[in-house]
């Protein structure tokens, strides 16, 4: 995307620098050279110095307390990189400072939440976006574009796919509920959702079914990619599956976990079946069809260049979240990922816990 403002330079501020901050955020905004990174903010102050010291301008002022950095009127965005508790009065509050923001996913704890953010930003007139970099890989664009065009028809099954056979993060605070609100479900489920109502062009769901499970997070000494987990802390669920029925019809299936045993993982994927067509990302993106009578399907190989976007389409998913939202900002455009449609995401969710308590579906848009 040209630039309109070559001239300007924005002034970002980082709230919250922890994992994410460090390994998708601040590296991605790092290469923009229309970004100055002039602020740090982290309840541990050594983090923000660190953070500072890495990624920030040479004047690059540091805060512990995030109503501290929000008094600076120079700075005009900020990315909230919080455990998912405070995403809500963060965003919202810097908003309300005048600044526009990209929030780590996913959107808020709860709908709630997620509903005063959304009603901040058209308060405000700021911009207000959601990372969920799933969508800017080359796989996710190319079938979006595919879906957009109509190729596989009217799509009305769907399946979003976010398992892991062991591999349950121990870090940070994954494992506590009353800071991130769930685990696998709003974790790497959140992704998947997104991914998939994206491709459908679909935010009107009806009602949800959803079942919650907390069977392998009590085992001790558990094989995981990170070591084992400690099943005391483990105060969120291991994983959860819902069904969705959205307002024309439409049939979703959402799985995730972050330990399950099976053979049959993969995360950030979408499964689509329509009238003309179905695709999936299991192996690869492969599309599948009917022509003259015969079946046929066909893997897109991303390898062999193409238009100038798709030859692209190896950068690095986060890099390319940072360059388009900055993009938007400075040419006064809209961000590809939308509160409103990050707000359905969280409904869902939200649904797929209070289901599982309830044993009773859970209407939604009523």
């Amino acid at each position: 995307m040209e630039n309109t403002c070559n001239e300007k330079k924005l002034k970002v501020g980082i709230i919250g620098c922890g994992g994410i901050a460090n390994n998708k955020h601040m590296p991605s905004l790092a290469k923009i050279s229309h970004v100055e990174m002039v602020a740090f903010c982290d309840i541990l102050i050594e983090k923000a110095e660190e953070a500072a010291k890495k990624f920030g301008a040479e004047d690059a002022v540091v805060y512990d307390d995030y109503k501290e950095l929000l008094k600076d009127k120079n700075i005009d965005v900020i990315h909230v990189c919080t455990p998912n508790r405070s995403h809500s009065d963060i965003t919202v509050d810097v908003l309300e400072a005048g600044k526009h923001v990209m929030c780590e996913k996913p959107m808020a704890k709860t709908s709630k939440e997620a509903r005063r953010m959304l009603e901040a930003a058209k308060r405000t007139g700021k911009k207000l976006t959601i990372g969920y970099q799933n969508r800017f890989r080359g796989d996710s664009r190319y079938l979006h574009e595919i879906c957009e065009k109509g190729d596989l028809g009217e799509i009305y099954f769907a399946k979003a796919h976010a398992i892991r056979r062991r591999a349950v993060p121990t870090w940070g605070v994954f494992l506590n509920e009353f800071e991130q609100g769930g685990g696998p479900l709003i974790d790497i489920g959140t992704h998947a959702l997104d991914l998939t109502l994206w491709m459908l062009n679909n935010y009107k769901p009806k009602y949800v079914v959803g079942n919650v499970y907390h069977k392998l997070s009590s085992k001790e000494n558990a094989a995981n990619a990170w070591g084992p987990w400690d099943p005391k802390k483990f105060t969120v669920e291991d994983s959860a599956f819902g069904f969705i029925t959205m307002e024309n019809g439409t049939t979703i299936i959402l799985e995730s976990s972050w330990a399950l045993n099976t053979l049959d993982i993969g995360e950030a994927q979408t499964t689509l079946c329509g009238t003309e067509g179905g695709a999936d990302m299991k192996d690869g993106l492969r599309i599948n069809g009917e022509n003259l009578s015969r079946l046929y399907d066909t893997k897109v190989d991303f390898n062999s260049g193409g238009v100038d976007f798709y030859e692209g389409s190896l950068e690095n998913p986060a890099d390319l979240e940072a360059k388009l939202w900055i993009d938007c900002i400075l040419n006064d455009s809209e961000p590809l990922v939308k509160p409103e449609q990050t707000l359905i995401v969280t409904e869902i969710l939200e649904a797929i816990y209070e289901s599982s308590k309830t044993g009773k579906p859970v209407y939604l848009n009523k």
